[in-house]
């Protein structure tokens, strides 16, 4: 992989690649990681985003997985994706010892329905949140027996989640590196509410065409836009590898 933005193009280690990404010290910071197509497609043609994704993007996958103490997705991506806990086969586990990590991150996933793979509700070797609504988790007590249930309602409201409370409630458990994985409706949540600090975003050499999902679901317009910071491109093959962080 090399770098084009701000350094001239170089070759760089994986190393290299772990300092670039770091997560600031002693911070919650919300990361978000996608992948889109040319024309802005955050998924292929069968309606998952593995069929954007190169060897490199799925490298760098991995290392924005070991980097994070949890990984924050929204329940319709848990289900379409089909999310399990992470193994410690799928992470750099080496890394993670050496910033004082455990082996693997947890999972945070943010459902009212529960429609998704139980296997996930179980946890791994790190744990399964569950982010819902109190009358949501009264409703699935039996399901979610296994899983750590933290309340992420609105203030005063039985019906939605709040994405500000989950960074809130993540950040109290002692969850600071947050890395979100979508879907869209998820991150459009975290950037409404100012929660979101940093995107990632692969550009995979393709043209999707129809009618895709992007990363920000359709929704009302961001007034003022949120203003971003390019912090690095790299580039491997015909992908492009963006960092920016939200201007404050």
């Amino acid at each position: 992989m090399q770098s084009l933005f701000p350094a001239e193009p170089s070759e760089l280690s994986a190393d290299d690649l772990a300092e670039l990404y770091a997560y600031p010290s002693e911070t919650t910071w919300v990361r978000a990681n996608f992948v889109s197509s040319v024309d802005g497609a955050a998924q292929a043609a069968e309606g998952r985003s593995g069929g954007l994704s190169s060897e490199a993007d799925q490298s760098l996958f991995a290392l924005l997985r070991s980097l994070a103490d949890v990984i924050l997705v929204g329940g319709q991506t848990a289900r379409t994706e089909g999310y399990q806990p992470v193994l410690p086969t799928e992470v750099d586990t080496d890394l993670r010892a050496r910033l004082g990590l455990t082996p693997t991150p947890a999972i945070a996933v943010v459902s009212r329905s529960m429609n998704f793979d139980p296997g996930l509700l179980a946890g791994g070797d790190a744990p399964t949140l569950v982010l819902t609504t109190p009358g949501a988790a009264e409703e699935h007590a039996d399901l979610l027996a296994e899983a750590t249930v933290v309340d992420a309602s609105r203030h005063g409201d039985p019906v939605h989640v709040d994405a500000g409370r989950i960074v809130d409630q993540l950040g109290a458990l002692g969850y600071q590196r947050i890395l979100c994985e979508g879907g869209p409706s998820m991150h459009y949540g975290l950037v409404v509410t100012g929660r979101l600090d940093e995107l990632c975003l692969t550009i995979s050499p393709q043209l999707s065409g129809g009618d895709p999902l992007r990363i920000l679901t359709a929704g009302p317009h961001f007034t003022p836009p949120v203003q971003l910071e390019l912090r690095h491109l790299l580039a491997d093959g015909g992908d492009l590898f963006s960092r920016y962080t939200v201007v404050r």
